[in-house]
């Protein structure tokens, strides 16, 4: 792993210095913790004490590997913390979603389709189910290209222990992690599509898009209207989620915007221009295999304004979407 950061820095150097090694901050704290505003707090932390070094004169000879340091430890330390929290959740529990695009900043498409899988609601999913040093280990060297060496001192243990944490963890994630090998363009189309016949409340047509075993989550973590517990099954699916959307459109100045979510297709749903909910897409072998709708404000506000999703439920007489 090479570093083009300078060993020191200062003044308005310091500063470039700081803005240069904050997305590489973000990026490893949001794959950690599956949370933006969690990820933004130890990105903070992590910059201060970047900047308190610097302050006292201590020579760092790598800015980029002492950040990695740095927000790696914190967020181990934040996931133990989160655990609990996470088993006393709500319903199911889904990352806070990022709107992604990788046009003009990417012109490599295996590198921006090796990021965007990186990112995906699938593998943070599956990520959630490791203990932290499993998940530090296995994003810091098949991510984020770290030698197990650097991986080893980063985390604290040994080169050989990494070496075997990495090896299960991988076996882990190889296990439950679904494949998906359509293009970004067939991705984008079928989306199209899938939103098309949802929206206008074409059973047939959304049906034909879905895998028999297509699976339906999504997260209100109690404060939103949202399932009780996930859906399986093409035509459980397809109803419930046109039952979802013949209730928006009861709603004024309903919008859906196609978005890339997490590195993916999906959609931003809009009611008098506030958030209130976004949903990522899951596709296997030209087919949506998953919908995950996230619709806990909380895990929207980083977005955007978000809307009141109960009080929308009482403009339309007490249903909830889906009934």
């Amino acid at each position: 792993m090479t570093d083009e950061c300078p060993p020191t820095a200062a003044g308005p150097d310091r500063e470039q210095l700081l803005a240069d090694l904050r997305p590489v901050a973000f990026g490893i704290a949001y794959r950690m913790l599956g949370s933006v505003t969690e990820a933004e707090d130890i990105v903070q932390e992590t910059l201060l004490r970047v900047h308190r070094s610097l302050e006292a004169g201590q020579r760092i000879a790598s800015p980029r590997a002492f950040t990695a340091t740095v927000v790696t430890r914190l967020a181990m330390d934040e996931l133990r913390s989160a655990r609990a929290r996470r088993e006393r959740y709500v319903g199911d529990w889904l990352p806070e979603p990022i709107l992604t695009d990788h046009q003009g900043s990417d012109t490599d498409p295996a590198r921006a389709t090796e990021t965007a899988d990186s990112l995906s609601m699938a593998l943070l999913v599956v990520l959630e189910s490791l203990s932290p040093e499993q998940r530090a280990v296995l994003l810091l060297h098949d991510v984020f290209g770290y030698g197990y060496d650097e991986v080893a001192s980063i985390v604290g243990k040994g080169e050989a222990n990494v070496r075997q944490i990495a090896v299960r963890a991988r076996r882990h994630v190889e296990e439950r992690r679904p494949r998906f090998t359509t293009t970004p363009e067939q991705q984008g189309e079928l989306a199209s599509r899938f939103f098309a016949a949802a929206r206008t409340g074409d059973l047939a047509a959304l049906e034909s898009l879905l895998t028999h075993d297509v699976e339906l989550v999504g997260d209100g973590g109690g404060k939103a209207p949202s399932l009780a517990r996930s859906q399986r099954g093409r035509s459980r699916v397809a109803h419930t989620l046109t039952n979802w959307l013949r209730a928006l459109r009861r709603l004024p100045e309903t919008e859906i915007r196609l978005a890339e979510v997490n590195g993916g297709p999906g959609a931003t749903f809009l009611v008098e221009g506030r958030l209130l909910a976004v949903w990522a897409l899951d596709v296997r072998d030209g087919q949506v295999a998953g919908v995950r709708a996230i619709v806990n404000p909380d895990k929207l506000a980083h977005l955007g304004p978000v809307g009141d999703a109960h009080a929308l439920i009482r403009r339309l007489g007490g249903s909830r979407p889906g009934d």
